[in-house]
């Protein structure tokens, strides 16, 4: 076990504790999630794990040894873990190449050099090596955080919300080359999002906040096919949630159901086309039955009335 939080207590204010008698678990070597809206306390517990925050009881055990805070620490956070928050805290009179290198020893420099070109080349910034961090983007100087934290091989990677600073071209190919170099060097990675639709193919597990309280955890492809409940399910992306009323009234299995679940069929529940909008890779359907609205997708066009299947 490479991670245990046990019975933790946190509060920013006595009247509203964030976390109580908060328990979590997870082994060496993987890349776990840490999924929920804005507010659910990701930032706050990735801080703690690090040890930028007091918790006011319980445990925090990381590879075995018991953890001790800020009040344990002359240095905040913990010496295997490496830690990417929001603000990036890059040395802003050194280059790229310089500041990735920032806690690589010098004894070997050629070593030096070859493993900031590579780590450069994970975070798709090999161009930018002489740059000087005031000349990138947000999303540039993120990625070379992330690059920086990288250099040392910690046990323990943590990054908050990684991609919310990067377009979709960049996004995509950070993902596959970092995901793939964490696994290669057996990195331990801690993500939180709110967005779990761009990283679930990388995903060994994830975990589900909600109000400062784990509501689900586990397999990506468990927890994505039976969410707990609704605000599980929206973490994945548009979905259509159906009331208990609306479920006996269409005779479904479950609560919710993602657009691609819902098909065009022979025979069904009968249904009206509001709208059929191209969305790219697939058109973006508003159908209307048993006066509920719902949304499809589908490879083509569709044109009122149509039947409608749950899958």
């Amino acid at each position: 076990m490479l991670l245990e939080i046990n019975n933790l207590f946190f509060s920013y204010s006595i009247e509203k504790p964030l976390f109580q008698n908060f328990n979590l678990r997870f082994d060496e070597g993987k890349i776990i999630a840490l999924a929920g809206e804005s507010g659910c306390g990701k930032s706050t517990l990735l801080s703690l794990i690090y040890g930028l925050l007091d918790w006011q009881s319980g445990t925090i055990v990381f590879d075995g040894e018991q953890l001790l805070g800020p009040k344990g620490n002359l240095v905040p956070g913990e010496a295997k873990m490496k830690f990417v928050a929001q603000n990036f805290d890059l040395m802003p009179y050194a280059t790229v190449a310089e500041n990735v290198g920032k806690f690589i020893s010098n004894i070997n420099l050629a070593k030096k050099r070859e493993t900031v070109t590579e780590l450069l080349e994970v975070v798709g910034l090999g161009e930018f090596a002489n740059v000087l961090p005031k000349y990138l983007s947000g999303g540039q100087q993120q990625r070379v955080a992330i690059a920086r934290a990288l250099s040392v091989l910690p046990k323990l990677l943590i990054l908050d919300e990684p991609f919310s600073n990067l377009d979709f071209p960049r996004k995509i190919e950070l993902r596959e080359k970092l995901f793939r170099y964490v696994k290669q060097q057996n990195i331990s990675l801690i993500i939180s999002t709110h967005e779990l639709q761009d990283i679930i193919p990388w995903l060994d597990g994830i975990i589900v906040l909600q109000n400062g309280a784990v509501i689900q955890e586990g397999n990506p492809e468990e927890i994505f096919k039976s969410p707990y409940n609704p605000y599980v399910a929206k973490l994945f992306g548009e979905v259509n949630i159906f009331n208990t009323d609306e479920i006996a009234d269409f005779q479904l299995p479950k609560f919710s159901f993602y657009p691609k679940e819902i098909q065009i069929s022979e025979s069904g529940i009968k249904a009206e086309v509001l709208e059929s909008r191209f969305a790219g890779n697939h058109y973006w359907n508003k159908v209307k039955a048993k006066n509920k609205e719902i949304i499809i997708y589908t490879d083509q066009k569709i044109e009122d009335p149509v039947h409608i299947s749950f899958y």
